[in-house]
Formats: structure tokens, C-alpha cells, sequence
């Protein structure tokens, strides 16, 4: 049963309400040394308590903002609950941010003191020191390797926790004001600072309040009888508001446990162990471990691949109409049993999602093939649609009601509507207060009478009733003949093939479609290893004329595909190449949450766009990259342009359509 109530309407007071009320139940696990170490409410509330307490005597006090940097680490958590308490306003950073990524939002949110954790992020803080003014403290979790730093700006956790409890211990009155102070707090106070993953230029703050988030997560835990029973893994980026609403404040409005992974590569046998029941995960999750197990079955002996290959086929003929519940023959019923105990079961063992419950994807589009897919499995996987402007939740779908190519109904409390330029807006308690300290921004994307402006394009589907988002609205445009060019639905085509990491298409306002695609180094170089073919490197690898031949039939399917649809059958891919480098965040060509920075790369690879559509049939780029130690080189490479054949779009529909 979660946690209700107006006098429970921030999450310091649901930390205290949950250590009363659930005090002996886990709250968070912590994989350490390969040992799970676990704290129940109680247990929790007295570890935040003691830092909240320390970051007082230290200075922070109400509408300070603080950075929170690192992995998912139950101390990273704690610290935002500890400031909370106090009115601070945490500010999630991405880990992986290179330090002048950083230094923008850290300098911008003039955050106060950093919360770290462990010595890369302490260096990187220290690069860029010279522009954060307002910097003033930085506390580490992990002390390796700082043992001979300068520490007059620099303090352990444990020493903070430490400076909290010899306070709790020699004056009497310390608890009681702390507890008043977590009283005081409202509902309307800033709950968080989250910013945007930049796909359009510099990221903006997303202030979001205690209303907006504890309100959305109770709605969201109510839609899918969430309760203290789940199990939950933390492993999303901290800065994304997937992670601040799934592994945080729902944890603390339902009361459910969240687990730590050991780290970012232990995920998966980390998630097997625990039995996680609550999942979420963007799109890119979901590709990555399709892309494994295709790889891994290519490796498998012939028997266990025309297994594999049979009951996958059945599988999609069936397995979401089983998962759905609708009546099926008996006969049907226990092949796809027979399929569960040999493939579909020990799949979902392999990656820890055999009692899921309820699992979404977002962020951005899912291929279809890949949501049916693990459906067809029979996993429960559902799609949402929201923004971090909305505390997550636009639209889910509802158990019975799941559709490959919809995003679901409006969630509790949010209203939808389709502006008459085909924009999809909402209105719901989740609206954020406003970008921070950019008004003019904030008025653009709220109107005056609360509505937000997504900038994605949709509409409602007639049969379900349920909303499809084509594209962001800026990136749907035309080719020269009309057709419609949504490159996103191309691209999502593209990468259902294994083989296939990313795709950019282009095309708005030309003649045709051409495509650049990342290959998938791993199930490239598995097949490359199957088939004796040797290369020293990535760029090798992409240039081989057998790797090309092996993308140009994944290309010609797609344009089958798109030849099936009439609206669509005129944006089939003329042209490909495959690009010399992965796309890189670290690079400025993704965002941190893994989205095209689709500007941004249609600008830095102009020379392999404009021989698209010069007729050549090579062109020369030299790419700036920067490497893991934050060192920059170029990479220069000669990139083949490979012609397709189109297909002629199906008669019937377009007869039809006329």
C-alpha cells in the first residue's frame, strides 16, 4: 500500500513515514565485493538523518543547490534525501559527462557543494574548479585514491555522517529541529533540478517540485498495483528523470526495495539475483540484449539454433495473444509451454527478467519488431510516453490494451490534446515550475492556461484510441515529392538488425533517402570471426565489402517493408554508407541518454551528405574524436556510397488510398 496523504507531500516526510510505518522492510541493497548489503527504512532514515544533519553544520542550508555525481550508489541517493531535508535542491549530473559538459551545469545551477563519487569525478570537479564560483565543498563516497589530495575543500561521506551524529549526541535538541525542518517543507518547494539531454543545443534545468514528482509516481504506482512487495535495480544515469521517478520517488511513495548493482557491467547477473519484478529501460536496452542473444544463438550448435529459430518463429505467431489472454487452441497452448521450458524461460533467466511484472520502454521509439519480440517471450513489455517537463508520464499503456505502434492512453490526471499543427501537448500536476533562470524559455513551451508544448508529432490512432508519436516535430519533413520523411521510423527499421547499432537518415526537402549506419562491432565481429574474416580495427571492420553486402540486404528489407506502406513507400533508402567511427556522446553526436544530436551530426558529416547527392560513389572525411582520456585525435577514412533498389509501392493501397 503506498504512502498517501497532504501531510506526506515531500520525500523526506515519506522517508519518515515509511521508517514508521515499514521500518523493518529493505529499502535499498548495495552489491559490494560480491556480497548484497541491505538497510530497511528504518535503518536508511537513521543514514540520511546523519548526513542531513552533517551538511548543516557544514553550511547548506534551504535553496541551496548541490551536484550529485557518480553511478547508481545507495549513498548518491541518500545525499539527495539528505538535502532535501534541509530545502537544498539536489542537481543529478551524468557520470560519464566529460568535465566541461560538467562545468556548464554545474556553473549554471551555481551549485554549492558536490556530492561525488569517487575519484574520476573528484578530478574532473577539480579540473574545472577556476569556473564554478560558487563551488565551496566536495564529498566523496569511495576514498581510493585520494588519500594525498587537498582536503580543505574535500571531505569522506563518513566524516560528514560522522560531524551529523556527534551533533545528534551532544545536543538534545538537534533531532527535534531537524525533524521540524523536514516538517516545514511543502509540496510546492523544488523538489529537483534535472537537465535536458541537449539534443537541440545546450541542456535546460528542469525544475520540477515535490507536487509534480510524488504525485505522478503515486498515479503511476496505482496504474500498475505497485506496491512494497516489488523489487527494483537502480542502473540508469542519475541526471535522467527515468531514474529520479522509477528508482526514487516511487521507491518512496510505494515503499518498495531498490538494489545497487555492483557495477555498470554486473547489471544483468546483479538483476538475476534480486528477481526484479518492476523494470524500465530505454529502447537501446532492449536492442543490446536482442543484439547478445542473436549473437550467441549464431554460435550455438545447429541443433540448438533450428530450435531456437522454431520456437521464436511460433513464438511470434502466438506468444503475444497468450501474453494477452485471448483464446488460443489447446494444441497451440502447450507447444508455446513446451517453447517456455526450452527457450523463452531460460532466455529471460539469462538476463534476469523471469518475474518481471510489469516492464516499460521510453525515451525515445522502440522498433516494432523488437517490442514484439519480447512480448512474444513473454514478457509484459509495455511503452510509455513522457518528458522529464511532465515528472515522466504523459500516456502508458494499460495491461490487455498493448499495441507495437501506440504509446498508450493518457496516464491519471494528464489531459492530451493534438494542436493544428500536429503537435501533441498536456496539461497534469507532473508540469514542471519552469526552466531555471530562463523564463523566456519557459513561456514559449507553457501557455497561459497550462498546456505544454512537447514538440512531438502524433496523432490519435483510430482504432485503439491510443496516441502514436511519428517524430519530433522538427525533424518530420518531406522529400521534394511529397512524401513523408520521418527518420526516426526509418531508423528504428534499420535497427532491429543485430548488426545495425545506429542509423541516421536524411533526406527532408530532396530527391530520396540515404542512411549512414553504425554497425554493431560485437555481432559484426562475431559474424566477421564465424566467416575468417580478420580486420585490426572498427574502421577495418566497416569497410570490408562483405560487411557492406551483409548491411545491403538489411537495407533492401527495410525498403520492402516501407514499400508495404503507402505512406511511407516513397522514402525507401537510395543510398547507404557505413560510417569509419561509432557515433559518441563524448563526441557531441548523442546526447548522454543515447539520442541522435541529429544537427549536430548532419553538419559534422556534411562532406558524406553532399556526396549522397552528388552522385559519388566514395567520399573523404576526417573526424575529430575524443578518446577515454579525454585526449582528441582525427580519424580519416574514404567511405563507399552503395546504391538500392527501391521497390514499387503496393498497388492495392495506393489504389485504395486514391
Amino acid at each position: 500500500m503506498q504512502s498517501t496523504g497532504p501531510d506526506l507531500d515531500t520525500v523526506p516526510k515519506l522517508l519518515m513515514h515509511n521508517a514508521g510505518t515499514l521500518g523493518s522492510r529493505p529499502a535499498m541493497r548495495h552489491k559490494d565485493f560480491g556480497i548484497w548489503q541491505a538497510w530497511t527504512w528504518a535503518q536508511m532514515l537513521e543514514e540520511i538523518r546523519a548526513l542531513s544533519i552533517g551538511l548543516a553544520e557544514l553550511g547548506v542550508k534551504r535553496g541551496d543547490k548541490f551536484a550529485i555525481i557518480g553511478s547508481n550508489r545507495p549513498r548518491l541517493y541518500w545525499a539527495m534525501c539528505a538535502g532535501q531535508a534541509l530545502g537544498a535542491v539536489p542537481v543529478p549530473v551524468y557520470a560519464d559527462a566529460v568535465a566541461d559538459e560538467m562545468a556548464y551545469v554545474l556553473a549554471h545551477a551555481e551549485v554549492t557543494l558536490g556530492v561525488v563519487e569517487d575519484q574520476e569525478q573528484v578530478d574532473k570537479l577539480i579540473a574545472v574548479s577556476d569556473r564554478l564560483p560558487h563551488l565551496q565543498q566536495v564529498i566523496y563516497d569511495e576514498p581510493r585514491g585520494l588519500k594525498d589530495y587537498d582536503h580543505s575543500r574535500l571531505m569522506s561521506f563518513d566524516d560528514v555522517q560522522g560531524i551529523g551524529r556527534k551533533k545528534l549526541v551532544s545536543d538534545p535538541q538537534c533531532l527535534a529541529q531537524w525533524e521540524a525542518g523536514v516538517a516545514a517543507g511543502k509540496g510546492s518547494d523544488l523538489s529537483v533540478i534535472l537537465y535536458t539531454s541537449g539534443t537541440t543545443g545546450r541542456s535546460k534545468g528542469v525544475m520540477l517540485t515535490f507536487e509534480n514528482t510524488i504525485i505522478s509516481a503515486r498515479n503511476a504506482n496505482a496504474f500498475d498495483h505497485l506496491d512494497q512487495n516489488e523489487e527494483v535495480i537502480a542502473y540508469l544515469p542519475l541526471a535522467w528523470v527515468g531514474d529520479y521517478i522509477f528508482s526514487y520517488v516511487q521507491a518512496y511513495a510505494a515503499g518498495y526495495c531498490v538494489n545497487c548493482p555492483e557495477t555498470p557491467d554486473t547489471v544483468v547477473q546483479d538483476r538475476r539475483e534480486i528477481g526484479t519484478t518492476y523494470a524500465f529501460a530505454p529502447p537501446r536496452v532492449y536492442e543490446n540484449v536482442l543484439t547478445l542473444t542473436t549473437v550467441r544463438m549464431a554460435d550455438a550448435g545447429w541443433l540448438k539454433r533450428k530450435m531456437f529459430d522454431f520456437f521464436i518463429a511460433f513464438a511470434g505467431r502466438w506468444g503475444e495473444k497468450i501474453l494477452d489472454g485471448e483464446r488460443v487452441p489447446l494444441g497451440v497452448r502447450l507447444l508455446y509451454g513446451i517453447g517456455n521450458l526450452l527457450v523463452y524461460g531460460p532466455l529471460l533467466n539469462q538476463f534476469g527478467l523471469s518475474r518481471i511484472r510489469v516492464a516499460y520502454t521510453a525515451g525515445e521509439a522502440i522498433g516494432p519488431e523488437i517490442f514484439r519480440f519480447w512480448r512474444a517471450v513473454g514478457m509484459n513489455l509495455k511503452q510509455l510516453y513522457g518528458q522529464t517537463e511532465a515528472s515522466v508520464y504523459v500516456t502508458a499503456q494499460p495491461d490487455g490494451e498493448i499495441h507495437a505502434d501506440t504509446v498508450g492512453k493518457a496516464s491519471p490526471d494528464v489531459e492530451i490534446k493534438i494542436s493544428d499543427s500536429g503537435e501533441v501537448m498536456f496539461r497534469s500536476p507532473g508540469v514542471f515550475a519552469g526552466y531555471y533562470k530562463d523564463p523566456d524559455k519557459s513561456a514559449e513551451v507553457i501557455t497561459a492556461d497550462g498546456w505544454v508544448h512537447t514538440g512531438d508529432a502524433g496523432f490519435f490512432d483510430p482504432k485503439s484510441g491510443q496516441l502514436r508519436i511519428i517524430d519530433r516535430a522538427k525533424d518530420v519533413g518531406r522529400l521534394k515529392d511529397g512524401t513523408l520523411f520521418a527518420p526516426k521510423y526509418i531508423e528504428n527499421k534499420l535497427k532491429f538488425y543485430p548488426n545495425i547499432r545506429e542509423a541516421v537518415a536524411v533526406g527532408a526537402d530532396r530527391d530520396f533517402v540515404c542512411a549512414m549506419i553504425n554497425i554493431d562491432l560485437t555481432a559484426v565481429g562475431s559474424w566477421a570471426e564465424r566467416n575468417g574474416v580478420v580486420y585490426a580495427s572498427y574502421q577495418e571492420l566497416a569497410a570490408n565489402p562483405l560487411v557492406y553486402d551483409m548491411i545491403a540486404q538489411h537495407v533492401d528489407e527495410v525498403n520492402r517493408s516501407l514499400a508495404d506502406e503507402e505512406i511511407m513507400a516513397g522514402a525507401q533508402i537510395r543510398r547507404f554508407l557505413i560510417l569509419h567511427k561509432e557515433l559518441d556522446a563524448d563526441d557531441g553526436e548523442l546526447t548522454r541518454t543515447q539520442k541522435l544530436r541529429r544537427g549536430h551530426i548532419t553538419d559534422r558529416y556534411s562532406p558524406l551528405v553532399d556526396a549522397f547527392y552528388n552522385g559519388s560513389t566514395t567520399a573523404q572525411i576526417s573526424t575529430e574524436v575524443t578518446f577515454d582520456d579525454g585526449h582528441k585525435g582525427v580519424i580519416s577514412a574514404r567511405l563507399t556510397i552503395r546504391e538500392m533498389r527501391p521497390y514499387p509501392a503496393r498497388v492495392a493501397k495506393m489504389e485504395r488510398a486514391a
